[in-house]
């Protein structure tokens, strides 16, 4: 089978591709306080218009468009998406995507401070179960992640399967949108975003290559709609739930979904060991326990 895309195999990180680490984690800062300055844009506009029982309405969205606070969040988010496109561009994307974590203890940090409400013994041991979780899955990955040459077949595939879950979450979307669930919100953004991440790396790496053909079209428009979708899911879990709760579900669930991507399509752990394989397995189950765990025990979602 021939490939699109000719890149380097490489067992390890070179420098340049390491470099690309510490360009993930600043990303995940700003990633963190435009979290803070949405939810708080959310928060305002819905104390203003009132809170709508299946999902924020076109009032609500253009509210938020008005909103000073919503408005600063997302430049801040904005800065956050160039920052991690430039890093999935030049590193293996199970390597950086997951070094989003690190937003989340920025943002339960800064949401305890700024709300005056400590967290609790149980919801800093959630926090911590998801950051231990993502550190493993990381600690792997930076060992047996390289690049791997992205066919035309694998493309295909990643399409058919976002396809499949768009259908998924709209259906879902009308039966599940009345009970206000700032878990399935997360859920369903943290899904989306972790195909927006796998084809935004497939994307840019046809342009750099100079590979850009319909696929690339349909890859491009994938985007679009999953990150639209996602937003406004995203939107939705601030009016439910607290902002470190939405950080921690997009921070483990996004990266686990890329990542699961990355190894299973695109072959971004072909020849790791059967120990590596279970050790990602063990690690996401930490991750997402501690996500559970989280929107069980934090004292907003308990009000």
């Amino acid at each position: 089978m021939t490939t699109d895309l000719q890149l380097p195999d490489a067992v390890n990180l070179t420098p340049f591709q390491a470099l690309m680490i510490p360009v993930a984690l600043i990303g995940a800062v700003f990633l963190s306080l435009g979290a803070q300055f949405q939810s708080r844009g959310v928060q305002r506009v819905e104390a203003r218009l009132g809170r709508q029982s299946k999902g924020l309405s076109v009032r609500h969205i253009v509210g938020l468009v008005s909103s000073g606070y919503w408005v600063l969040g997302t430049l801040m988010l904005g800065i956050a998406v160039v920052l991690q496109l430039i890093s999935i561009t030049y590193a293996p994307l199970i390597v950086v995507q997951p070094l989003g974590a690190v937003a989340l203890v920025i943002t339960t940090w800064f949401s305890s401070r700024s709300s005056g409400v400590p967290l609790g013994r149980r919801a800093k041991r959630a926090v911590w179960t998801c950051i231990i979780g993502v550190a493993i899955f990381v600690g792997i990955a930076a060992f047996v992640g390289h690049e791997s040459a992205i066919t035309r077949q694998q493309l295909v595939t990643v399409l058919i399967i976002l396809a499949v879950v768009l259908v998924l979450v709209l259906v879902s979307f009308r039966l599940v949108a009345k009970h206000k669930s700032a878990l399935y919100y997360i859920v369903g953004a943290g899904i989306l975003y972790g195909f927006v991440a796998t084809l935004a790396k497939v994307v840019l790496n046809r342009f750099v290559n100079g590979t850009f053909d319909w696929l690339t079209v349909l890859a491009i428009i994938g985007v679009v709609v999953a990150a639209s979708l996602g937003g406004y899911f995203v939107q939705n879990a601030y009016s439910a739930g607290s902002a470190d709760l939405v950080i921690a579900g997009l921070t483990v669930i996004d990266p686990i979904v890329a990542v699961g991507i990355g190894v299973v399509v695109l072959d971004e752990a072909s020849g790791a060991p059967w120990g590596a394989v279970a050790g990602f397995v063990v690690a996401a189950g930490i991750a997402i326990t501690g996500v559970f765990l989280l929107a069980k025990h934090h004292p907003q979602t308990r009000a």
